[in-house]
């Protein structure tokens, strides 16, 4: 690609050395320029017509140095220094040395002795070095000269794009906007990388409903980008509109999109917003058998607790009895005796506070919490004498206190009722 501009650019430089691409008199911005028609003698330009055959063929180092040779013995004659410094310019880029080349196009420029179209071309150029060595500045200051100067007709789709790059660096973000879509506007295929410097710009600007149908566009011509889908989907929630979010990303999902914890989660989180437990579950436990999220004692508890909530107790069981084997504590046990007391499985609810109680790892709410739903669970196996151990210890903390007291009134009462 390189190759082909400079042999390109170069052939355009012979042209103007010709006089076959001289223009007219032109106000740009203010400031008149009359340059004098230079003329080259029939040696040079057979000389200049050779080194463009060796830039044809690639051989950089050697067309250098021609030109250096003929910029050498180019004497007093301006023109033929603009034509020969604008080619060293070109070459030197191709060469790979562009701080070199960017100081050839400005003593180009200044030299202020080509045609119209070679001279703010030079800007052009300068400006595309200074933004790739981060030159803010400079590059919109060349690139606006230059804008100012050449026919709108001549403005191409990739100089609006260039003028949205800098502005978007720079922070000015309604004008890369305004730059970007008028790049998109003049092309018929415009380059992904366009509209995600648009939706880019969107987004600094908060403009949110315009960034929808930026990404409607963008999933539209490469549906492929999972990006594309959670950015949709997260726009819409952050409008409020989570039943579109959900559509979104559940659609990217059923695609296989989503292979990153985050996605799932958010996908997750959508369904438990959205009153649909059941599907937040299953989207949870699949990602942990996938390996896409950790088999800890977080997941399977968010999976457990989502299970719960769409009623399958059973399904929730088995969740906590997972998050139970990851976990180092008692707290799961503790989950998963609640939930065998809901069950009435007395028994398996004992062995479950049991081992809760004898992990530890509780703080003082929850070992009081432990203690009277043991105490319950003795209770209903008939242990009155466990049941009331329990409930004396229950009654040692602050938080289960009460309910402790209570619990003994009634343990007391149903002692009497059994004697009587």
């Amino acid at each position: 690609m390189v190759r082909k501009s400079v042999y390109c650019l170069f052939a355009v430089s012979l042209l103007l050395a010709s006089g076959g691409a001289a223009h007219a008199d032109r106000s740009a911005c203010g400031t008149v320029r009359n340059p004098a028609v230079g003329t080259l003698d029939e040696q040079t330009w057979r000389r200049l017509s050779a080194i463009h055959d060796v830039i044809g063929e690639g051989r950089y180092d050697e067309a250098y140095g021609n030109l250096r040779s003929m910029l050498e013995r180019a004497g007093r004659d301006v023109y033929l220094q603009a034509i020969l410094i604008q080619a060293l310019a070109q070459v030197t880029w191709a060469r790979g040395d562009s701080d070199l080349a960017l100081g050839y196009f400005e003593t180009a420029h200044e030299l202020d002795a080509l045609p119209d179209s070679a001279h703010y071309g030079l800007l052009y150029s300068a400006a595309q070095i200074y933004f790739m060595n981060d030159q803010l500045e400079e590059a919109g200051e060349r690139l606006e000269r230059w804008f100012c100067a050449v026919p709108a007709e001549e403005i191409t789709a990739a100089a609006w794009v260039l003028k949205a790059s800098i502005l978007a660096h720079l922070g000015e973000f309604v004008g890369a906007l305004e730059a970007i879509d008028a790049a998109i506007d003049i092309e018929e295929a415009p380059s992904e990388d366009w509209y995600q410097l648009k939706l880019a710009a969107q987004y600094e600007l908060e403009q949110y409903e315009p960034a929808v149908d930026t990404l409607n566009t963008l999933l539209a011509r490469w549906p492929e980008r999972k990006r594309y889908w959670v950015q949709l989907a997260q726009t819409h929630y952050a409008l409020g509109q989570d039943q579109r979010a959900l559509a979104v990303q559940a659609l990217a999902y059923r695609n296989g999109l989503l292979e990153e914890s985050s996605d799932v989660l958010f996908l997750a989180g959508l369904y438990s917003k959205l009153q649909l437990p059941y599907k937040a579950a299953g989207v949870l436990e699949q990602a942990i058998r996938d390996g896409i999220l950790a088999a800890d004692r977080g997941q399977w508890a968010q999976v457990a607790e989502s299970w719960y909530a769409a009623g399958e107790l059973e399904r929730a069981l088995a969740a906590w009895e997972s998050a139970g084997r990851a976990a180092d504590d008692g707290l799961t046990d503790l989950h998963r005796g609640y939930l065998l007391v809901d069950l009435e499985r007395w028994t398996a609810a004992l062995e479950a506070l049991n081992r809760s109680l004898a992990r530890g790892g509780l703080d003082e709410q929850k070992a009081g919490e432990a203690l009277l739903l043991r105490g319950m669970v003795h209770f209903r196996l008939g242990d009155l004498d466990g049941a009331g151990a329990d409930w004396d210890r229950a009654g040692r903390f602050g938080s289960s206190r009460e309910a402790a007291r209570q619990w003994l009134v009634y343990l007391k009462e149903e002692r009497r009722r059994r004697a009587s």
